[in-house]
C-alpha cells in the first residue's frame, strides 16, 4: 500500500524536481514519507478500519443457559432435575454483508486521509526546502556584497590618503558592512531554525546538515495543468467516499429493520420413576425451538433514514464548499506564480542596470573622481534587487508546488 501511494503522489512533483536538476528534493521526500509519524498514524488508522471489516463478519453471541429445579416438578415419565438450553439468533439475509460493506466504505475514507496527508507532507517538505534555498542564496549575496564593500573601503582609504575623499566616507562604508554582517548572522540563525523544522518533517536528528542546490532559475515556460482535475483531488474525493459510506449506512439500516430469526434447543434431564415399568420412563426431554425477533416499533430506523438523507445533503454542500476553496487557492497560486515571473524579470533588468552603474563608478575612480554616497546607494539598490530576485524564485517554486498539489 505504501509504495503504490508514494509512486502515485511523487508524479505530482516530477516537474519541479526535474527543473531543480537534482535528486535532492526527491530523496528528502522519500525519507519523509517513510519516517514521518503523522503518516504512520494515518496508516495505522486505515489498518484498524480494514480490520473492523472482519469484526463485522460475525453472528450475535450464542446464548447458553443452565437451570436447576430446586423443587423438582413431577411428570408422568419422572421428575425433572435440570435444564440446559442453547439459542442462536441469525440476522436476516444480507445484513452481515451490508454491515461489511458499510465498514469497508469507512476504511476507503481513511485511505483518502493517507493520500491527503502524504500530499500535504510533500508540500511541507518542498516549501521548507525552498525556504532553506532562499535563505542560503541570501547569505551568499550578502557575503558577496560585504566583499564588494571591502573593496570600496580600500578605494576609499586610498582616496582619503591622496585627499580626494573624506574619512566619513570610510566610516559610512564600514557601518554599511556592519549592517550587512548583522543581516548575515540573523539569516544564519534563521537557517538553523528552518533546518530543524525540515529535519522534523523527515523525523530525524535536528542537527543533521541539510544541503540545498546552489542555484534555482525560473524556467522559460510554465508547465500545463488542467483545472478540471480539481474534481479528482483527494480532498474532494474524500467527500465522495463519505457520501458512499452514508449510502452503505442506509442499506445497513434497512437490513437491520428486518426480523431476526433464532434457533435453539432445550434439554431437560428426567429421573426414572421407581418401581414402575412403562415406556419412556425417565426419558429426557429434547425440545427444539424457533423464535423470531420483529422490530414492531421501527421509529428508530425511520429516523435513521431521515438522518442519512440530511447527512448526504450536508456532505454534498461540504464537497462544493471545499471545491470552491480549492479553486480559489489554485487561481491565487497561478496568479502569484505569474507575478513572481514578472517580478523576477524586472529584478533581472534592474540588477543589470545597477551593475552598469557600478561599472561607471569604477571608471570614475580611474579618472580620479568618485562619490562614495553614490557607491552606497548603488550597492544598496543592487542588494535589494538581488534579494527580490531570490524571493521571486522562491515564490515561483512555492506556488508551483501548490499548483502541483491541486492539479495532479
Amino acid at each position: 500500500m505504501k509504495s503504490s501511494i508514494k509512486i502515485s503522489i511523487l508524479v505530482c512533483f516530477i516537474s519541479v524536481v526535474s527543473v531543480i536538476r537534482s535528486q535532492q528534493l526527491e530523496a528528502f521526500i522519500d525519507v519523509a514519507l517513510a519516517n514521518n509519524p503523522e503518516i504512520q498514524k494515518f496508516e495505522l488508522q486505515y489498518s484498524i478500519a480494514v480490520e473492523k471489516v472482519n469484526e463485522a463478519n460475525t453472528l450475535p453471541n450464542t446464548e447458553f443457559g443452565v437451570g436447576y429445579f430446586a423443587s423438582e416438578p413431577e411428570t408422568r415419565t419422572g421428575a425433572q432435575n435440570f435444564r440446559i438450553s442453547i439459542k442462536q439468533m441469525l440476522p436476516w439475509f444480507g445484513q452481515i454483508t451490508a454491515r461489511e460493506n458499510y465498514i469497508s466504505s469507512l476504511a476507503d475514507t481513511k485511505y483518502e486521509d493517507i493520500v491527503i496527508a502524504k500530499r500535504k507532507l510533500m508540500v511541507s517538505v518542498s516549501q521548507s526546502y525552498y525556504d532553506l534555498y532562499a535563505n542560503k542564496a541570501k547569505q551568499i549575496v550578502l557575503t558577496q556584497n560585504i566583499n564588494l564593500l571591502e573593496t570600496y573601503e580600500t578605494l576609499a582609504l586610498t582616496s582619503v590618503a591622496i585627499g580626494k575623499a573624506s574619512a566619513v566616507d570610510v566610516l559610512r562604508l564600514q557601518m554599511r558592512q556592519n549592517e550587512m554582517q548583522q543581516l548575515l548572522d540573523v539569516l544564519g540563525q534563521q537557517y538553523l531554525a528552518e533546518q530543524t523544522a525540515f529535519n522534523n518533517l523527515l523525523h530525524r536528528e535536528n542537527g543533521i546538515l541539510v544541503r540545498v542546490v546552489d542555484q534555482l532559475e525560473i524556467p522559460s515556460e510554465d508547465f500545463e495543468f488542467k483545472t478540471k482535475n480539481l474534481v479528482f483531488h483527494p480532498e474532494v474525493l474524500k467527500y465522495d467516499k463519505l457520501y458512499q459510506s452514508v449510502e452503505k449506512s442506509e442499506l445497513l439500516n434497512q437490513k437491520e429493520s428486518t426480523p431476526m430469526i433464532g434457533f435453539g434447543l432445550d434439554y431437560i434431564n428426567v429421573t426414572e420413576r421407581p418401581n414402575m415399568n412403562f415406556s419412556d420412563n425417565g426419558k429426557d426431554i429434547l425440545m427444539p425451538m424457533v423464535s423470531v425477533l420483529i422490530p414492531i416499533f421501527n421509529n428508530k430506523y425511520k429516523s435513521q433514514t431521515k438522518q442519512n438523507k440530511l447527512q448526504q445533503q450536508e456532505i454534498s454542500a461540504q464537497k462544493q464548499e471545499r471545491l470552491n476553496t480549492l479553486e480559489t487557492v489554485l487561481d491565487k497560486a497561478v496568479r502569484d506564480r505569474t507575478s513572481a515571473r514578472i517580478s523576477y524579470e524586472t529584478q533581472t533588468k534592474n540588477l543589470q542596470q545597477a551593475k552598469n552603474a557600478e561599472e561607471i563608478l569604477i571608471k570614475s575612480y580611474e579618472t580620479g573622481i568618485i562619490n562614495f554616497n553614490d557607491v552606497l546607494d548603488i550597492q544598496e539598490l543592487q542588494l535589494k534587487f538581488q534579494i527580490n530576485q531570490i524571493e521571486s524564485v522562491k515564490t515561483y517554486y512555492l506556488q508551483t508546488t501548490i499548483i502541483n498539489y491541486l492539479t495532479n
